[in-house]
């Protein structure tokens, strides 16, 4: 254990599939973090993201990057919280995969969202992500439920979650960023999930899980 991951266990906690690394982005990890951004995401005007953060300038985009980071942290509880996960490829920052709950141990349900830098996209690593947090959800957090969503153009997302076996649960009107947006919402249960053919490895699961007192 790390001398940080004693008073935050979070930072103690990896999980790492064939090709990827994921576990918590550290300050010293937020410079790479915000480069990966600034090489771009999603063609300009086109975010798929509720809040269109990767469109701000690059002069304020680390910054918020930053802040948001240190608000996951500080809110964390075990009533709610947001791993932000950073994604590591042959020691090279390439995006974040998030998972969150609200009052999980009633709902034993999590939430996840993700983001790749366009150099790393098409290449599978969407769907090997989401697949490491889904069996990390399932497999060792004992969630029953994991829900995602996309904007209904973002196929992309969605194909992702359909070769995993997230069944469709609805579409929604919200505002995204100012504009209205037809969202289409999936959801994931242990029986839908068509797993890897690989194990994910997990290094600090207990003290995380027991920071967020979690009892799979």
């Amino acid at each position: 254990m790390t001398e940080l991951a004693r008073f935050w266990p979070p930072f103690g906690l990896t999980l790492t599939t064939p090709r990827l690394v994921l576990r918590p982005i550290r300050d010293e990890e937020i410079p790479a973090a915000a480069q990966a951004a600034l090489t771009g995401i999603h063609e300009p005007g086109r975010s798929p993201f509720s809040n269109p953060w990767a469109e701000a300038p690059a002069e304020e985009l680390g910054r918020n990057m930053a802040q948001w980071y240190w608000r996951c942290r500080g809110n964390m509880s075990p009533q709610e919280w947001t791993l932000l996960l950073g994604i590591w490829l042959d020691g090279e920052f390439i995006g974040c995969q998030d998972i969150e709950a609200k009052d999980f141990a009633t709902l034993k349900t999590v939430s996840t969202g993700s983001w790749l830098k366009q150099g790393a996209q098409g290449r599978g690593l969407g769907k090997e992500m989401r697949a490491a947090v889904a069996l990390y959800a399932f497999d060792w957090l004992g969630a029953e439920v994991a829900e995602s969503e996309a904007a209904l153009w973002n196929q992309q997302s969605l194909g992702v979650s359909r070769s995993l076996g997230y069944e469709l649960n609805g579409v929604a009107r919200a505002v995204w960023g100012g504009r209205r947006q037809e969202t289409q919402k999936v959801r994931l249960t242990p029986a839908t999930f068509n797993r890897p053919d690989w194990t994910l490895q997990v290094q600090g699961h207990e003290p995380t899980a027991k920071y967020l007192e979690i009892q799979s």
